[in-house]
């Protein structure tokens, strides 16, 4: 019996972790295809180009607008034009910012393959085309709605920089002047950092106060990835996501007519995430910025509007920002912005997933191999629960000692159920066999087991991690299910060493079990099911000292 309910606990463990993973899935944002779908009628079956004087682009108004009258600075607006931009290399980063407003059109992540078999194909994270529209947006707005507007044109001394080997920062300026009223805006890249520092420094040389405020727009067309069990990218949330100071909440786009985002707060910041990587708009600490989100067209525009501020004549005022973009590194998004490392969901297991993450990152180093790491922190717990499950598979094994005495009085109560269950349990109660213990340790691992499968699906410290030989990608399925296999096996030889079901047919279910858990683990990350493996490697170990300890055949 005590076989046969941790079996049972088993594959309830793996249906729950896969009804887990499917109900993360499902409740993803679904893509509204009449929304997104590009009209193509009255173009000859090209799509249209973004246009980014739509209402999604709509500049934020100030909020003491009456001041409208005292300032007549209009955007500057080159309809027509080819887009001239400006490249920017640094030793992580290989963007492309546009001169009409300094918007962040293009970013390569040099650091990381889109392929692991395309070592010199960087994934490509930010778009100018309208089918795979991403953008980050930014400027400064005035009372009369101008000023350096992502609708302004920008100038520039060059137009390609590059971070030199013997450099840590690179900066950027691009000017934009009107009126009296002077902007430099910079962006500002640290040597390995994705954060990217955005400062505007605004000199006042007319005769009359100016008034604007900073804003940030993140844009992205609504194209969540198909769903696909063969693919681990889509059981990771893919859309806007926003932090209010204490609270981080994923966006359903779909949802913003009924429920528009309107807030205002210090300490916030809106987000664009996917699988492994993450764009975020993050306003000053310090300072009351209005968020508010639209979908329209099949864009999803996330807007942040900073307070009005006054720039007297004669004087300087410094507005600020932060943008990231690039992979979900938890050190740098932890230095980025309270709250950011969130975006790196590991669900309602957070609580074990975190620290389970630190302990692989501390391992890691030290051995330097993801996978030796995985190996050597999955002995480490089994190490902690070792006391529990030895006292698991010594009832097991007396367990085991007792099957023949078991055979012998369902031969005699075959019946008779009532009578069987009542002589079945003074037996256990005389032997002090306790037929449930055998499933504790089971319980206690269902959690563990979730926790390490987003641990190894959403870090992306491990996306294309190599172990050895065939194994190049822990983060993806083992190609020649070579692991699943020897889990397979391992689990088989595990249930071989505990008591087998008194039911013959019970029996039979059983051993098919090590089968399906095969099944079932073949298209999971390698990573897990090297844990699993490992895992189940060490409790035949454990069980078969036991056994031998006790004497047991």
């Amino acid at each position: 019996m005590t076989n046969q309910r941790t079996i049972l606990w088993a594959l309830f463990a793996a249906m729950i972790f896969l009804t887990w993973s499917k109900w993360q899935a499902d409740h993803a944002p679904a893509i509204d295809t009449a929304q997104v779908a590009p009209d193509t009628q009255n173009t000859g079956g090209v799509p249209p180009e973004p246009d980014v004087t739509s209402s999604i682009d709509e500049l934020p108004v100030l909020s003491d607008s009456t001041l409208a009258e005292t300032q007549t600075i209009s955007p500057a607006t080159e309809s027509g034009e080819p887009e001239q931009l400006v490249s920017i290399q640094t030793d992580v980063l290989d963007l492309r910012v546009s001169k009409k407003g300094g918007t962040l059109v293009s970013a390569a992540l040099r650091k990381y393959p889109k392929h692991k078999d395309e070592p010199n194909v960087p994934v490509q994270f930010l778009h100018n085309e309208n089918d795979t529209l991403y953008l980050l947006v930014s400027g400064l707005v005035d009372s009369a709605r101008g000023g350096p507007t992502h609708l302004a044109t920008l100038t520039t001394e060059a137009d390609s920089y590059v971070l030199r080997e013997s450099d840590n920062v690179l900066e950027v300026p691009l000017r934009w002047a009107s009126n009296g009223i002077t902007v430099e805006k910079i962006y500002r890249f640290n040597r390995g950092s994705y954060d990217i520092d955005i400062e505007y420094k605004v000199r006042n040389e007319s005769q009359a106060d100016w008034r604007a405020l900073n804003y940030l727009q993140i844009r992205k067309r609504h194209n969540p990835p198909e769903r696909s069990m063969f693919d681990v990218d889509t059981y990771s949330f893919n859309g806007p996501v926003i932090y209010d100071g204490t609270k981080y909440e994923k966006l359903d786009p779909d949802d913003f007519a009924e429920t528009p985002i309107d807030q205002k707060l210090a300490g916030g910041w809106i987000a664009s995430i996917e699988h492994h990587f993450l764009s975020a708009a993050i306003p000053p600490a310090d300072q009351v910025f209005s968020y508010d989100a639209n979908y329209e067209n099949g864009i999803v525009t996330l807007r942040a509007n900073g307070p009005t501020r006054v720039v007297a004549p004669g004087t300087q005022e410094i507005f600020t920002a932060d943008i990231f973009v690039g992979p979900k590194l938890q050190d740098q998004l932890e230095a980025a912005a309270p709250g950011l490392a969130l975006t790196v969901d590991y669900g309602i297991l957070a609580i074990l997933a975190q620290p389970l993450f630190w302990l692989l990152q501390k391992v890691y180093g030290f051995i330097g191999n993801w996978g030796w790491t995985i190996i050597f922190v999955t002995f480490l717990i089994k190490l902690a629960f070792y006391k529990l499950t030895e006292a698991s598979g010594r009832s097991m094994a007396k367990m085991r000692k007792l099957q023949p005495r078991l055979k012998v009085i369902q031969e005699r109560y075959k019946d008779d159920r009532q009578a069987l269950s009542q002589h079945m349990m003074e037996l256990y109660k005389r032997e002090k066999v306790n037929p449930a213990a055998g499933c504790l340790p089971m319980v206690i691992q269902i959690p563990f087991f979730i926790a390490f499968y987003w641990v190894l699906l959403e870090s992306v410290e491990m996306r294309q991690a190599p172990f050895v030989l065939w194994i190049m990608d822990l983060s993806s399925r083992d190609p020649y299910f070579v692991l699943p296999l020897l889990m397979g096996i391992a689990m088989f030889v595990q249930q071989k060493l505990n008591p087998a079901p008194p039911d013959p047919v019970q029996a039979k279910v059983m051993m098919v079990l090590p089968v399906m858990f095969t099944g079932f683990f073949a298209f999971f990350p390698a990573g897990l099911v090297l844990y699993w493996l490992t895992n189940s490697v060490l409790s035949v170990i454990q069980q078969w000292n036991i056994n031998r300890k006790m004497a047991v055949d």
